[in-house]
């Protein structure tokens, strides 16, 4: 009789177990915690806040839609960014049958601010003045607090 153990085929596959004998680990948080939620989705969910203030005051803003991308687009093919500061933010009139469109860059942003709090006050400014252009009013008039911080 045979007692020996056939070696280990060293594959691709997924491992079972650690070295130390025990079951693979799971997810550090379960999906319901703030810990679970990517940049991404934190910085979706400030932008969707500083939309919800604004609606409240301005029921218009239902027919803009608001994006979060990450970084900014080159206007054409083979063009460098000039001496320009990166933009924070943009807007897309409406036209076409399509609907205004209102833009906030999340990686220029998160570079210029170090915390949570600074970074909500950033993205409802950008969002803010993002606004006041698009229905051709000053940002103190969108929001009464603009600039106050």
């Amino acid at each position: 009789m045979d007692n020996r153990v056939p070696p280990r085929a060293a594959g691709p596959g997924p491992r079972r177990r650690d070295r130390h004998g025990r079951g693979m680990r799971g997810p550090i948080a379960p999906p319901q915690v703030p810990l679970a939620a990517s940049r991404a989705d934190v910085f979706a969910d400030l932008v969707q806040d500083s939309v919800d203030r604004l609606e409240r005051r301005w029921p218009q803003l239902a027919e803009i839609d608001f994006l979060v991308l990450e970084v900014p687009r080159l206007d054409g093919p083979g063009r460098a960014w000039s001496d320009e500061a990166v933009p924070l933010g943009g807007t897309v009139p409406a036209r076409d049958g399509r609907r205004a469109c209102v833009v906030v860059y999340r990686r220029p942003v998160e570079i210029r601010t170090k915390g949570r709090e600074e970074r909500a006050a950033l993205v409802h400014e950008i969002v803010v003045e993002q606004v006041a252009d698009l229905l051709g009013l000053t940002p103190e008039t969108v929001d009464p607090r603009y600039g106050e911080d």
